[in-house]
């Protein structure tokens, strides 16, 4: 008898090794699900550069168009371009983000760029589901069957939405050294850069379908950092390998992470009169320093579970204009409606040009960073472990006192448990992770 097979949306859509865990039927039956319960005529879709990219497009493509859509397909796109390119229609994005290049995505995104609410997620799962599982389902036939076309005009219409947040300003004079990941930005990001007339050296630029993330980008930024030192760049800026995220580093080769990266950016926006409400949202992982900085400057900050959803869900309910994650994932709810790492890019370096000052005076000035310590462990049931680490976080906290936090949780789309501890100091720190590690192994036994 075949296997059941139940669909699972995790943070951010349905992720897994291509080929196995996320099939060319699977995409199929998503392609079909998000037609009819979007109610969508019409599906734009983009992939980053994984090999497997193009073979769940064109499913995920098959499966709009039996269900009677028209299908744009945009090519090697960022994410974020998906979500402009969409308008009033729905979004679809081919990429597993960070991943490695094996795995891969399917990334939904609602008319106007949206994110989808837990139902409509929850709705697509069973409806994929009832497809795989219940066999031949008919679709229209003859002329109401959709069509399937290219957009030859998507990519210079989200740049020219990204020069508009200048006001007409340019980047002239910055050099910048940008890791494109070897994903979705290896083509748009240099040429944007070298519009705003910046000098422009551009690594992770040479996709090959297996190389996406592979030692570059924002979750390696060692090659990044090493070349801003070797060619004294002003700094450098990386992405991931679906190009939504980005980190930084300074002239010295320090990481300018997300945290530090929403700080600037709300104290410049704060200081033009441009923060709504003088509010920013952030998740549950932002550093506590980060929270300390805002409270100085009297900036109200808004927490949501960890994911670009839930910011922007916060983001949206109460009209503010600036949100984002530690990961890199920055908000700017009046000029994007999801993470884009590209206009954040751009935004922050231009905040940096108009300070006077070096990136890395600006990280200081916006905030101090308690040191943290990050670790994920493989479990085989996420939030069983958790519950499991309850009484040994409580004694951690006890420690702390209040000097630091402990935040532990179930990863949204690996089999894992992330642990962070903040305190005075890293070696604090690392001592209440490696504690909380060591009782996960106790469980594993």
């Amino acid at each position: 008898m075949p296997r059941k097979i139940n669909i699972r949306f995790g943070t951010d859509g349905v992720r897994g090794l291509a080929n196995d865990a996320l099939t060319t039927e699977i995409a199929l039956a998503i392609g079909r699900a998000a037609v009819m319960v979007l109610d969508a005529e019409k599906v734009v879709i983009g992939r980053d550069t994984r090999r497997s990219g193009p073979m769940l497009e064109h499913a995920v493509a098959a499966g709009a168009c039996s269900e009677g859509a028209n299908v744009e397909l945009l090519g090697v796109v960022p994410t974020p371009l998906v979500a402009h390119a969409a308008g009033n229609d729905v979004g679809i994005m081919i990429s597993a983000s960070h991943n490695p290049y094996a795995d891969n995505g399917i990334k939904i995104f609602g008319p106007g760029g949206a994110k989808l609410t837990d139902a409509q997620q929850q709705e697509i799962e069973s409806v994929s589901s009832e497809l795989l599982n219940s066999g031949s389902n008919p679709g229209p036939t003859g002329v109401d069957v959709g069509e399937i076309t290219t957009d030859e005009t998507a990519i210079e219409s989200y740049l020219t939405e990204i020069e508009s947040a200048l006001q007409g300003r340019t980047l002239t004079g910055t050099r910048l050294v940008v890791d494109c990941a070897n994903g979705s930005n290896s083509e748009i990001a240099p040429r944007l850069f070298k519009q705003l007339h910046s000098r422009i050296d551009a690594i992770g630029v040479e996709p090959d379908g297996v190389n996406i993330n592979d030692n570059c980008g924002s979750t390696s930024p060692a090659a990044l950092a090493a070349r801003v030192v070797a060619t004294g760049a002003d700094m450098g800026i990386a992405f991931d390998g679906d190009a939504d995220r980005l980190i930084a580093v300074d002239h010295e080769g320090k990481i300018v992470d997300g945290d530090q990266i929403l700080a600037i950016c709300a104290k410049d926006l704060a200081e033009r009169s441009m923060l709504a409400d003088q509010c920013v949202v952030v998740t549950v992982m932002s550093n506590l320093g980060f929270f300390q900085a805002m409270e100085q400057a009297g900036i109200k900050v808004i927490q949501t579970a960890v994911g670009d959803r839930y910011v922007l869900e916060e983001l949206n309910a109460g009209g503010y204009s600036l949100g984002g994650e530690q990961s890199g994932h920055i908000i700017f709810r009046d000029l994007s409606p999801t993470g884009d790492g590209l206009l954040a890019a751009v935004i922050l370096v231009d905040a940096v040009i108009r300070s006077g000052r070096t990136l890395a005076e600006c990280a200081a000035d916006a905030m101090v960073r308690l040191p943290q310590v990050l670790r994920n462990v493989v479990v085989k049931e996420p939030s069983a472990a958790v519950e499991f680490l309850q009484g040994a976080v409580k004694r951690a906290e006890e420690e702390l006192a209040g000097t630091g936090r402990v935040l532990v949780r179930a990863s949204g789309t690996e089999p894992k448990v992330r642990l962070m501890v903040e305190a005075v100091d890293e070696e604090h720190a690392a001592k209440i992770v490696s504690e909380l590690e060591a009782e996960l192994a106790r469980l594993q036994d």
